[in-house]
């Protein structure tokens, strides 16, 4: 695992470190080969033009080196599977706070009272085929009893429009808040058309949660303006996605 001894510099400096920070693409000048180009070369994004329907992860040096791990053509396949299972718990935990939880009280075992909180009953998780299915683990890992539907979607070869060829959901999943699994939207095709699916099936779009790792401009925009009650959770929004990520996940590339 590449996890790298880097130089402390910031250390008792007295300066605080911000509570939260979103990155989105930089367009900071990179040494780069003649032949390869760059990600960093695209125009940063506005978040403001996306709206806040969009989340991002605080940032922090944990997740930027998952980031770039993941992003590394020369990443082998167990490196890779390993920090996109962590970049994924990462995603999943914050997904979960945006779940609706109430307050209450315990009892620890040596008598006192505890002022604390539970989340409410209703939860589910559901996965788009075949790469959402990488995001399931992570979601089991932190909910052990929570249920998982699927959809499986593929763009038709003739028309190149996205196409439901299966879906599978708890029976009362319109009455659940589903945490919908995808981890790379690039055009956002696919995504629409699962909360379409979702939304046939009793599903309001307030009550969605798409988790996904990367997202470029495109898909987040095209989402949130198909469905604008829908929340999106990501980790980085660039223009230059990592679509390899099923194929190298899965080991099929």
């Amino acid at each position: 695992m590449p996890c790298h001894n880097q130089q402390m510099n910031n250390i008792n400096t007295g300066q605080e470190h911000p509570m939260k920070q979103v990155r989105f693409a930089s367009s900071s000048p990179a040494v780069l080969s003649n032949s390869e180009p760059s990600d960093s070369s695209n125009p940063p994004v506005n978040q403001d033009s996306i709206g806040p329907q969009l989340k991002l992860l605080p940032l922090n040096d944990q997740i930027r080196e998952l980031q770039t791990i993941i992003r590394d053509k020369t990443t082998s396949r167990g490196d890779f599977v390993f920090c996109a299972d962590r970049l994924i718990r990462l995603v999943v935990e914050e997904g979960l706070n945006q779940l609706p939880f109430s307050e209450c009280t315990v009892t620890t075992p040596t008598g006192y009272k505890y002022d604390g909180v539970k989340f409410e009953r209703g939860n589910c998780g559901v996965s788009i085929m075949r790469s959402g299915e990488a995001m399931e683990q992570g979601l089991r890992d932190c909910c052990r009893s929570i249920r998982i539907g699927k959809i499986l979607i593929q763009s038709d070869e003739e028309t190149q429009k996205a196409k439901v060829y299966y879906a599978k959901f708890p029976p009362d999943v319109y009455r659940r808040k589903v945490l919908l699994m995808y981890p790379i939207l690039s055009t956002g095709n696919t995504v629409i058309e699962a909360v379409r699916v979702l939304i046939e099936h009793g599903v309001q779009p307030k009550h969605i949660i798409l988790l996904s790792l990367f997202s470029t401009p495109h898909g987040a925009k095209s989402i949130i303006q198909e469905f604008p009650d829908i929340t999106i959770l990501t980790t980085e929004v660039h223009p230059v996605a990592p679509t390899h990520f099923g194929q190298r996940y899965f080991g099929t590339d």
